[in-house]
């Protein structure tokens, strides 16, 4: 297969993922203003009480779990392009839609459509570029995050850019949606790889029978579910909290851990490549990430949140995620779609769940409220690194049978 005839394809796939970086953040940077449209009680600060916009954002995460199950199957049956461009017209929808949104009703239908875009192109973009990329497949994987990352970086310099010349903050969306829907156009026509062409017969065959879980691929499938908390839980927390340590600017801590986690992937990507195997960074990666957030919780400080940021978003979500997909998909060469999906089910899940009960504490605590999901925080991280341990544990003694000196170069 001549790979190179489809990079315009993966740069396609990579930038409906850039915009996607934007889709996920942009409603916790406009939080104030979604719960002023959406008609949100006053705090005796001046402020909106903004537990209905968390609550609109875990609705991305419902809308996954609700589409993940038949977006994989799509995916490998009916082809990569379809899943994409499911996802971009969903994708479309939600951002044109949340802007025109009367009620946070209405807007979570439109973050369902959210995150049924999410779905669709997990379960196209990942496939697709683990067969453009056969022989770098993890690394090429952990781009889909650094597309996410660059998106999320420049997210605070457009909202400047547009504060600064007197524009509503709904242009950014109708910008963004005029964008993904351009890509759609582009890979409408781009010629996408044969699926499973690097997979070998005997892989193959497996298709035909019922995918069988192990105790370690359930343990992979549970830490997409932790890694995707630790994230979520600052990405749409961090505001609030560096506004109690008494951060003037509380928007520069995106900014931060956008740095962070594109940092995160080239390092990352040469360290898989040449040093350590993925499955060892789902535990170094989550651990530095517990002791930030403690470090954050007992060193109350206008700088600790931007250091955080930038740690955080390096350790949390510096491609963990992403590996964890890769490494599931180790188990299934000939099932990607099918366990991209069950991955970012767990992955849903979390999103949903997680910043539900992130909205509860936050209501709750009162003021101290982003101090208490800080903790919240290290529990559910900690469950993770424990969970990475187990799946190393036993990937350790699967290839010592395999390949004896492979396991010795690699954990000893």
């Amino acid at each position: 297969m001549n790979a190179k005839k489809y990079f315009p394809t993966a740069l396609a796939l990579y930038f409906t993922y850039f915009i996607h970086g934007i889709g996920v953040s942009i409603i916790g940077q406009y939080k104030q203003d979604f719960a002023s449209m959406w008609g949100a009680d006053k705090l005796s600060d001046g402020t909106f009480d903004v537990s209905m916009v968390l609550a609109v954002i875990a609705a991305l995460g419902l809308g996954r779990l609700f589409t993940l199950p038949f977006a994989g199957p799509i995916s490998d049956r009916f082809g990569r392009r379809l899943s994409a461009l499911i996802g971009v017209g969903f994708y479309a929808c939600y951002f044109i839609g949340l802007v025109f949104s009367p009620n946070m009703y209405v807007a979570y239908f439109f973050a369902l459509l959210g995150g049924a875009a999410n779905s669709f192109l997990d379960t196209a973009v990942t496939p697709s570029v683990l067969e453009i990329f056969p022989k770098n497949g993890a690394i090429a994987n952990m781009f889909t995050k650094f597309s996410i990352s660059i998106g999320q970086f420049i997210l605070p310099f457009v909202i400047g850019m547009v504060a600064g010349a007197n524009l509503s903050f709904k242009t950014i969306f109708i910008a963004t949606c005029i964008l993904i829907v351009i890509d759609g156009l582009i890979i409408a026509f781009l010629p996408f790889p044969p699926m499973n062409a690097n997979v070998e017969k005997a892989a193959t065959e497996v298709k035909k029978e019922k995918m069988r879980f192990s105790a370690t691929s359930w343990a992979v499938i549970a830490i997409g579910f932790t890694c995707t908390a630790t994230f979520q839980l600052w990405l749409n927390c961090n505001q609030e909290l560096g506004a109690l340590y008494g951060l003037s600017d509380p928007s520069k801590i995106q900014s931060f851990y956008s740095m962070g986690s594109m940092l995160a992937i080239l390092v990352t990507a040469v360290l898989v490549k040449k040093w350590i195997m993925p499955v060892r960074v789902l535990i170094i990666y989550p651990t530095v990430a517990t002791i930030m957030l403690l470090i954050i919780y007992f060193v109350q400080t206008p700088v600790i949140c931007l250091i955080g940021g930038f740690v955080i978003g390096y350790a949390a979500a510096g491609g963990v995620l992403q590996l964890a997909v890769s490494t599931a998909n180790e188990f299934f060469p000939a099932n990607k779609g099918k366990i991209t999906s069950v991955v970012m089910i767990a992955s849903s899940i979390s999103n949903y769940v997680i910043l539900n009960i992130a909205s509860y504490i936050t209501k709750a605590g009162g003021v101290d409220g982003p101090k208490y999901v800080l903790l919240f925080n290290v529990v559910i991280t900690v469950i993770g690194i424990l969970l990475a341990i187990f799946v190393n544990m036993r990937y350790k003694k699967e290839l010592e049978r395999t390949n004896p000196e492979a396991a010795k170069l690699q954990f000893s």
